[in-house]
């Protein structure tokens, strides 16, 4: 009994002592915080983007000038914005903006001095985002930033933005999220300011393209602009990023998984989660005809877990010539199927257009000039006539393919309707005149 009475002292003892004032069982830095985590799990996925583009000289003075004295006769840009990495594999997160018209692109790393050439995998203006892929030595892998849940925000938690504003590379600011989202962008809307996160968090030009991050190191957006007063100047205290929410939203149209490569494998996972699960299934597709649903969720590619939805394009692209297995899990039960990926150009190509839409086309470069029209097809009774040129589709600028074009096509059904832009050039005696107009055709 005297040897338990004495353990107990001891023990008494041992908690005063740790419990005493200035006296701590471990030693602590009191500078560490949960914004130093986060900017120390980060930190090693921001890149400085320096690019450099050329542009010819429009002022045919100044161009008679440059000739005379035999200077080059483009003007060449430097500039300089932020990104971040989504994949060990080398893919980065960017703003169109940032690497637009760009000739040549480099990054570095803030935390490293190597530089590396990067390429524009994928872009869209419309979103502004752009994905890039650098050149990795073989087998090197980069660390990718954690991607946060669709609109896991919070009005007024701590956030951080990172990026290389005026060119002071691996620069950190923090503020608050001031406001959400507000308005939900609309059918062929460009995206502004109501569609973006607000913060105090200082933001400087380079910091375009930039992560965005909450207390756990997450990415919650892109940053993406900073608001102008009236009288021009910058508006105090008053930044905006693109949230996650829409950062997915196109990734999942310009990297969609319904393509890898030049195959088609007709299923679309959605961007961020893990493990993936398939939003949407092509009919009559290699997905589709594997038995693969929307809501089915992917464990394994090949026996290989995907950890992304750009590895799991990998994953099937490796494997495109044989049939690959997946395994799959619908509901409680996990199953096990095969896909065989189809060669894109045997089905997206220029019969499945001419089906469509009656015509035939061929790729200029102002756009697809009509080549032939059939008799009694939509494109006939809109009136479409051979060497029109077709300058826009719903909108937007054509693909650089038939491929491409067919792959706008597929989705929709028959009845539905497709919005063309064109142009003719017509001689009007000595005059060559460009005539433009758009027409509605129902697809058949």
């Amino acid at each position: 009994m005297m040897m338990n009475l004495n353990r107990r002292l001891l023990l008494l003892a041992l908690i005063y002592i740790c419990a005493a004032p200035g006296i701590r069982a471990q030693d602590t830095d009191i500078r560490r915080d949960a914004t130093v985590d986060a900017i120390e799990q980060v930190m090693p996925s921001v890149v400085n983007i320096a690019t450099k583009s050329t542009e010819p000289v429009q002022d045919p003075f100044e161009q008679f000038r440059r000739q005379m004295w035999g200077q080059r006769l483009f003007d060449e840009y430097i500039s300089l914005g932020s990104g971040v990495v989504i994949d060990e594999n080398g893919y980065l997160l960017t703003n169109e903006h940032v690497i637009h018209n760009a000739d040549q692109i480099q990054v570095q790393f803030t935390t490293g001095t190597n530089v590396y050439d990067a390429t524009v995998l994928k872009s869209d203006a419309k979103s502004d985002v752009a994905l890039l892929k650098v050149k990795l030595k073989p087998g090197e892998k980069l660390r990718p930033i954690k991607l946060a849940k669709e609109d896991d925000l919070l009005l007024g938690e701590t956030v951080l933005a990172l990026g290389n504003p005026l060119g002071f590379g691996g620069s950190v600011t923090r503020g608050i999220l001031s406001s959400k989202s507000r308005v939900a962008p609309r059918e062929g809307q460009t995206l502004s300011y109501p569609n973006w996160l607000q913060t105090d968090a200082p933001i400087n030009p380079g910091n375009s393209g930039g992560p965005l991050v909450d207390l756990r190191g997450e990415l919650i957006g892109i940053n993406v602009a900073i608001a102008e007063a009236p009288n021009g100047q910058p508006g105090q205290g008053i930044g905006f990023a693109i949230p996650i929410r829409l950062v997915e939203d196109a990734l999942s149209e310009i990297f969609p998984t319904e393509f890898v490569k030049s195959y088609w494998f007709g299923a679309r996972v959605k961007v961020g989660s893990y493990p993936l699960v398939i939003t949407s299934v092509q009919p009559n597709s290699p997905a589709g005809k594997a038995g693969l649903k929307v809501g089915d969720v992917v464990m394994q590619v090949s026996g290989k877990v995907p950890k992304t939805f750009i590895d799991f394009g990998d994953l099937l692209a490796s494997n495109a010539v044989s049939e690959i297995p997946l395994t799959i899990r619908r509901g409680d039960s996990v199953t096990d199927v095969q896909v065989n990926l189809v060669p894109e150009q045997t089905i997206f190509n220029a019969a499945m257009v001419r089906e469509k839409l009656g015509m035939t086309l061929q790729k200029g470069p102002d756009g697809f000039v009509i080549t032939d029209v059939q008799a009694n097809s939509p494109a006939a009774t809109a009136g479409l006539q051979p060497r029109m040129i077709i300058q826009a589709i719903d909108h937007q600028a054509p693909p650089g393919d038939i491929t491409g074009l067919a792959k706008l096509l597929y989705p929709k059904k028959k009845g539905e309707s497709v919005l063309l832009d064109l142009a003719v050039v017509e001689q009007n005696g000595n005059f060559t005149v460009l005539r433009r107009g758009r027409v509605e055709l129902t697809l058949r």
